[in-house]
């Protein structure tokens, strides 16, 4: 690399440090991450709106958290680990043992899976939901049971618990993805009452921070009631720091115990560490984030209505149109004009999931989806 292609460590961290600085004082712009991001999107001339990523960027305190780990980066990440536990028990109201950080809640599915399903322990859970889970239980040979959602796109969580009486593992991703939909709080309450000890329900929370009815809660506070209930978080969605891998589970100490010893040691790298520790204490950057986003949505739900379209209302950064037709044309067409969007889910060929982006990334994406759907 030539002199004046490289970067010092300690240029590069003034850049960074300056810009969230910036950012700090300009909350209605985007963060530094985001303008890299749209920098480099520009370059490539594509619109990404496939993977329900946040993209208003991580807090500028997790920047600057980050910038200021450059030279921690020698260090195993173990007392990094331990401050991140202790604020997340103090954000939940839970003690310390009752939290297992991860890279990212995938790996807290991957543990779990390995750790509570088997060849004689199914999975059960719901058609369409996130398929990590089922991967994972899969490598693990054990039997996966799908049950359909409700023409409500709610978990059917009768016919869940009725599937569930050899079931090691019953996972729950509430709000669902991918239908940005709800499960009520009055009937995971009642569901929770009824599965039997011996089967671990895992309640995959990732999208949580987006929902805005009174029909929706946490499921957290459970814990202390159901010693089988597993609690999965992430720092990929509101947090807006997908990249870094980091997320967490909320449960018994004994259930941590045993999905431990499946766990890589020292998965989560520092940068993600301190960033996440430092997002905690940023609660007006989640709140901007969550209010952004329902901005958006709400222009979106609007653009549609005047194109009498249908789709599921989201709880989440993403949405599920119904095109009346074969999706996977039109998102092969959308990936055509430079617009990605998500994929095809077998359970719901003719609908489109699309993240909510910026007003400027749903506009361009409006323009492109009513010219493929025109042609």
């Amino acid at each position: 690399m030539s002199n004046r292609t490289q970067i010092s460590r300690r240029g590069f961290a003034k850049i960074l440090g300056t810009s969230a600085a910036f950012a700090a004082f300009q909350p209605t712009l985007a963060t530094p991450a985001l303008r890299l991001v749209r920098t480099a999107s520009a370059a490539s001339g594509v619109v990404r709106l496939s993977s329900n990523e946040n993209p208003y960027g991580p807090s500028p305190a997790a920047l600057k958290a980050m910038t200021d780990a450059f030279s921690l980066t020698w260090r195993y990440p173990d007392e990094y680990e331990q401050a991140l536990v202790e604020g997340l028990g103090k954000l939940n109201g839970i003690p310390n043992n009752q939290i297992l950080i991860g890279a990212g809640s995938g790996e807290i599915l991957k543990i779990a899976a390995t750790a509570f399903t088997g060849p004689t322990r199914k999975l059960v859970f719901a058609n369409p939901t996130f398929e990590a889970i089922a991967a994972h239980a899969r490598t693990a040979q054990a039997e996966l049971v799908k049950i359909d959602l409700t023409s409500e796109y709610a978990h059917d969580l009768t016919k869940m618990l009725a599937a569930g009486s050899e079931a090691g593992l019953i996972y729950i991703c509430n709000p669902n993805n991918p239908t940005a939909s709800i499960t009520p709080k009055d009937q995971i309450r009642a569901f929770l009452a009824k599965v039997p000890s011996q089967t671990i329900v895992l309640v995959d929370e990732a999208y949580h921070h987006y929902v805005e009815t009174g029909d929706y809660e946490s499921v957290v506070p459970l814990l202390k009631q159901y010693p089988n209930l597993i609690v999965a978080r992430t720092f990929s969605k509101v947090y807006g720091m997908a990249g870094l891998r980091c997320g967490y589970c909320a449960t018994r100490p004994e259930l941590i115990q045993l999905m431990r010893v499946h766990q890589t040691w020292d998965s989560v790298n520092i940068m993600a560490l301190v960033a996440a520790t430092a997002s905690l204490q940023d609660a007006e950057h989640v709140e901007r984030g969550r209010r952004l986003n329902t901005e958006v949505r709400k222009y979106l739900y609007a653009e549609l209505d005047k194109s009498g379209l249908k789709y599921i209302p989201s709880h989440a950064n993403f949405l599920m149109i119904d095109l009346r037709r074969e999706a996977h044309p039109v998102i092969a067409a959308m990936r055509g004009r430079n617009v990605e969007v998500g994929r095809v889910f077998s359970a719901l060929p003719n609908f489109m999931r699309v993240t909510i982006g910026t007003r400027p990334q749903m506009e361009t994406f409006l323009s492109v989806f009513r010219e493929v759907m025109a042609a």
